[in-house]
């Protein structure tokens, strides 16, 4: 049994699933669905790294952050409604938890050195955070496949980035948005995204997808064309089709930018 949970794929995959989708069917009806995210990433980190936060680490500030998300995502849907300028001061505070987590490292560097890839890491934050709040907290199924392909698509660019474990948290993200959109595609019903569900997506899967390049060797182009899969999942899907169609098609878009971000990353590194 030992063996089993050391393996990568039960650790960052087939675990994070399972937790994911007992969320997703256990507080579904209390629109916590969203959850099944945080529930994925949480196993991911268990068994990858553990819970300790010292020395707090540029890591282990986004698990921190990973963890905290989704929580204030429940605030967000509970407590306030939402709006477009919500959704750009979530952006903001996203973008003010990049240069949290990545300016000790940036700030050792020249200049010249540091702006891109801090400039990467910032604006791309805000953009996936303001976006995905905008567009697609309101549609459970968009919402899911953007989970789905921004998970994998920073999973597998981290691991060509020569960054494992960066990779297993973030397929362990594409896990638990997997189970959260295939609870849907079964019972045929919506769940609940909202701010619970993107922000603890769309949180962890920037941000490690950031820590890559910063951290690693994930080329920073790799990083923007990833800031833009919850724009190719908000792209027109058949009207009046079944909902598990709907989340194919979303997840087929959204997989295919995923795709070119993977191919750069595997260019670069090799």
């Amino acid at each position: 049994m030992s063996d089993l949970l050391a393996n990568p794929a039960v650790q960052g995959g087939a675990a994070p699933f399972v937790a994911g989708l007992l969320v997703a069917v256990l507080l579904g009806r209390f629109r916590l669905g969203g959850l099944a995210v945080a529930a994925a990433f949480a196993t991911a980190v268990y068994f990858v790294a553990g819970f300790s936060l010292s020395p707090l680490t540029a890591t282990r500030k986004i698990i921190l952050l990973g963890l905290a998300a989704p929580l204030a995502g429940i605030v967000v849907d509970f407590v306030f409604r939402p709006t477009r300028l919500g959704s750009y001061a979530l952006g903001i505070a996203g973008a003010a938890a990049a240069a949290w987590v990545f300016w000790p490292v940036l700030s050792q560097k020249e200049l010249a050195r540091a702006l891109l890839p801090g400039a990467t890491a910032v604006l791309a934050t805000a953009w996936v955070i303001a976006y995905s709040g905008q567009r697609l907290a309101g549609d459970s199924v968009r919402a899911g496949a953007v989970g789905l392909a921004l998970g994998a698509g920073t999973g597998v660019a981290a691991i060509f980035g020569a960054a494992l474990t960066y990779g297993l948290y973030g397929i362990a993200v594409a896990a638990g948005s997997g189970a959260f959109l295939l609870v849907q595609m079964i019972t045929g019903k919506r769940s609940h995204a909202g701010a619970t569900f993107t922000l603890g997506a769309t949180v962890v899967a920037i941000l490690i997808a950031s820590a890559a390049m910063i951290l690693a060797q994930l080329p920073w182009y790799s990083v923007v064309v990833l800031a833009l899969i919850p724009v190719a999942a908000n792209l027109p899907l058949p009207a009046g089709s079944a909902l598990w169609l709907q989340a194919v098609l979303a997840s087929l878009y959204g997989l295919a930018v995923a795709g070119i971000a993977c191919a750069l990353a595997w260019h670069a590194g090799g």
